[in-house]
């Protein structure tokens, strides 16, 4: 393992399960103080307890990514603990979907814009503002979606506009501050092997079948797949690659 983080500072948004625990403990295998941030403090706490049984050092913070003050609390809380703000993923999201456009009630419209764009927005506002003012600047990642620019699906059509929004997000902010010192991309995970992409009383075993027929590569993206793509672009290795949406799906949408 490399130590391409050692002493800096990294928030991971949705960190306490799936992809977004996969990341923070990869941030902090190669030396990065981890701020995990998430609605629940349950499965924050075991977050934090992995990186710490391993060696790390981490933080977590509840919060509402759909709320402007609990995310600058938690760059806050980062910056007071750690002393900066190095490395940001803003990876919360949810799914409401599974049914046509028309059938969409305008709560699980209006979760999935809360969160998902809105919660970016706050996220990059507040993490841009405390990276600027550092000398070393600091790198951004958010996780947007292979539904979204990249590919559409029925019953996920909401979904993919919020994420195709964090696409769009992601590259507008991405110009409008790398002159400041701060670095923007984005990585768009195809089907990974979380629980938001089994279908509606899928076993592991029934996806792993569909995704022999569906994914060229014949497999979903293991989580840590996904945290090595986003760790590149967060890290000094990646120090030219600017507003880039880098997809991850075993080749469904080559």
């Amino acid at each position: 393992m490399t130590s391409r983080f050692t002493d800096r500072t990294a928030l991971v948004t949705g960190a306490g399960s799936g992809i977004g625990r996969a990341v923070a403990l990869a941030l902090a295998a190669e030396g990065a103080h981890v701020v995990v941030a998430g609605r629940r403090p349950e499965p924050l706490e075991e977050t934090v307890a992995l990186i710490e049984r391993a060696g790390g050092k981490a933080l977590a913070v509840t919060a509402d990514v759909s709320r402007a003050a609990d995310v600058r609390a938690v760059v806050d809380a980062a910056v007071d603990r750690f002393g900066s703000l190095d490395v940001a993923v803003n990876n919360a999201g949810v799914f409401r979907g599974g049914r046509p456009l028309a059938e969409l009630a305008d709560d699980d419209w209006q979760s999935q814009l809360d969160t998902n764009v809105t919660g970016v927005f706050h996220a990059l506002r507040a993490e841009i503002r405390q990276m600027r003012t550092q000398p070393a600047g600091g790198a951004i990642v958010n996780i947007a979606s292979t539904f979204g620019l990249h590919k559409r699906t029925p019953g996920a059509t909401a979904y993919a506009a919020t994420k195709a929004a964090v696409s769009v997000l992601t590259r507008g902010a991405a110009l409008d501050h790398i002159a400041e010192g701060v670095r923007i991309n984005a990585v768009s995970p195809g089907a990974t092997a979380t629980a938001m992409s089994l279908r509606p009383g899928e076993t592991e075993a029934g996806r792993a079948e569909r995704m022999e027929h569906e994914v060229p590569l014949g497999r979903v993206s293991a989580v840590e797949e996904v945290a090595a793509a986003v760790l590149y672009l967060a890290s000094d290795d990646a120090a030219s690659v600017v507003g880039t949406d880098l997809v991850v799906d075993g080749g469904q949408t080559a």
